[in-house]
């Protein structure tokens, strides 16, 4: 190639090669996580473009008990009625067989984080987030992007998840109600939501979940005060 070619190719700025080596090792450095390190809540910083804010670790655990309590009472591969929910739940989140409960975190990373710390070989657990840095979870991630609320893949199948837990990324109606699509798309019934106080008549309208006496805490302060919801009977109702 002659200096003449060598001069046409594009070339990268200094900013823009900076970037470029940012990403790479920020990628590198999700790479080699390792065993249970690639769990902890905040290994993956918050991004607040992506109106990302991470729950404490106590409220993270609070939700994942609450959740395998909620799930463990009739999962859907131990006491499925229909052969068909067995085998989609199979189909979409392995062949494991001792696996009884299935259980979906839509925009809640933390307490994905947090079921999978606790090493529950009964459960499998699916993530459902737009940001592709949660790939790193490998099957278990699924791209999520609540403007398409029921855009998923066909390996999951409609109503195969025991318990839904959403925490809607942004505190408006309508990215409550696109959320509510997915919700109602992958629960076999029981919702547990996490969003703002303000949006309890719309959630209650949308859902049919009713605020719990359980107030979920994040690690930085928010300015609108966030509650949990639920459409069962739950423990996090009977407790301030």
């Amino acid at each position: 190639m002659s200096n003449s070619e060598d001069e046409d190719l594009p070339q990268l700025s200094s900013h823009a090669l900076a970037a470029l080596q940012e990403f790479y090792a920020e990628q590198k450095q999700y790479t080699d996580l390792g065993g249970d390190d690639k769990y902890n809540i905040g290994i993956i910083e918050e991004n607040w473009q992506l109106s990302q804010f991470w729950y404490t670790p106590e409220t993270a655990l609070r939700l994942a008990e609450e959740a395998m309590a909620a799930a463990g009472e009739g999962g859907s591969l131990r006491f499925a009625e229909h052969e068909e929910i067995r085998t989609a739940s199979l189909l979409s989140l392995g062949t494991h067989t001792e696996i009884y409960s299935v259980v979906a975190c839509v925009s809640a990373p933390s307490v994905y984080q947090k079921l999978r710390e606790l090493h529950r070989d009964d459960f499998s657990i699916c993530i459902f987030e737009y940001d592709h840095r949660f790939a790193i979870y490998g099957e278990e991630f699924i791209f999520y992007d609540y403007n398409n609320p029921v855009d998923l893949p066909e390996k999951i199948a409609a109503h195969s998840f025991d318990i839904v837990i959403a925490d809607p990324p942004y505190l408006s109606e309508e990215c409550l109600r696109k959320t509510s699509e997915t919700i109602k798309y992958l629960t076999r019934g029981k919702i547990l939501l996490c969003t703002g106080a303000v949006m309890e008549e719309e959630a209650a309208k949308l859902l049919g979940v009713k605020m719990c006496k359980f107030i979920p805490k994040h690690t930085r302060t928010l300015g609108n005060e966030f509650r949990c919801y639920v459409n069962y009977d739950s423990g996090l109702d009977r407790e301030l």
